[in-house]
């Protein structure tokens, strides 16, 4: 793509989200979403051929139902409460509808059935941009809503953390893994949202670090598939030492980064005396788990056939320094060693 035309893209979406964060009034905030569909949809046309096309257009398709839906519903409630105003949703018919809109861009079930399919059509330069970026303009809208009914947000969060888990038990495509992670993430988020703005904003925070990191660590080593992995250590023994300590902290466990997120939101959960939906999560991230396990096991204790007499593939053009890798060290210390700085992050954002 023309460096030019890349330039002009990247700006606009950051201008969209921009536009959707700042803004008070439904109008502006569609018009930043939908400033953000328009400049991702080239992006994921590239390079072309007929996946990436029909991944954009698949994104396409559920992007404007979800903005008509979100628009359709703030007209009718400024129709019949008089202001546009983002937090002052009183209609429950219309505040319903525009949550359900909101949760079919960020892909959270019963309408998640897009998402894997649209990451595994693009690249993972891309994939990385739909799974991280642009879920914070949909996500900060929710945020903003404050009449939201509770047991919708309650039944979407536990079957995203479902659907989420089991979806990706049996895939061998890990761009489609790691969307089926992203609905599981989004599900913890969700279900948190009604209890505390703060953690839900935290774990935020955490999952697009994790992600970031585990996209950029899979475009070092070329890898889409699981049969893929079991090379890495012959490309990238450094890379091979700290990737399963990331995935581990996308699965929760203790002391990455992961955990935080989780534990405080199950300790939230308690507290607020929701003990079957804390026991339903935490169970069910027992099967994201699974998979996260998975592809570090091919990691680290598999090797691919090799019929050359060293191990150590040797090339001239590997690996690759771009710019998107030299974001990986930093990426990957903000999945492994955050755990200690959480008071602070949540004083932070408190």
């Amino acid at each position: 793509m023309n460096p030019y035309l890349l330039i002009v893209l990247l700006t606009s979406l950051g201008l969209g989200t921009a536009l959707t964060l700042s803004s008070t009034h439904w109008l502006l905030a569609w018009l930043g979403l939908e400033v953000g569909t328009l400049a991702i949809l080239p992006l994921m046309a590239q390079p072309h051929h007929p996946r990436a096309t029909e991944a954009a257009t698949k994104y396409f398709i559920v992007q404007a139902t979800a903005a008509a839906t979100l628009l359709f519903a703030a007209i009718n409630n400024a129709w019949l409460q008089g202001h546009w105003d983002i937090q002052h949703m009183s209609h429950p018919l219309f505040t319903s509808m525009i949550t359900l809109a909101l949760l079919l861009k960020l892909g959270l079930a019963p309408m998640h059935t897009w998402m894997p399919e649209v990451i595994q059509g693009v690249s993972l330069n891309t994939g990385l941009i739909v799974s991280t970026w642009q879920k914070i303009a949909p996500f900060i809208l929710l945020l903003q809503i404050k009449q939201i009914h509770p047991p919708l947000l309650t039944i979407i969060g536990l079957a995203s953390i479902l659907i989420g888990g089991w979806g990706g038990l049996n895939q061998t495509q890990l761009r489609k893994i790691l969307a089926y992670s992203s609905i599981a993430h989004l599900g913890w988020m969700v279900l948190i949202l009604q209890h505390s703005t703060a953690l839900a904003t935290f774990a935020l925070l955490i999952y697009i670090f994790m992600t970031s990191a585990t996209f950029i660590t899979l475009k070092k080593c070329k890898a889409t598939t699981i049969n893929m992995l079991t090379t890495t250590w012959t490309k990238a023994p450094t890379i091979t030492l700290v990737a399963p300590l990331m995935l581990l902290s996308l699965g929760g466990l203790p002391p990455l980064s992961g955990f935080a997120p989780k534990w405080f939101i199950l300790q939230e959960l308690t507290q607020q005396n929701f003990i079957p939906h804390a026991s339903i999560a935490a169970l069910a991230a027992l099967l994201s788990l699974y998979y996260y396990l998975r592809l570090s096991y091919s990691i680290t204790l598999s090797l691919s056939p090799n019929n050359l007499p060293e191990c150590l593939q040797w090339r001239v053009n590997y690996p690759i320094s771009t710019p998107l890798s030299s974001a990986l060290p930093a990426a990957l210390a903000l999945t492994l060693f955050l755990l200690p700085l959480t008071p602070s992050a949540l004083t932070l954002i408190i």
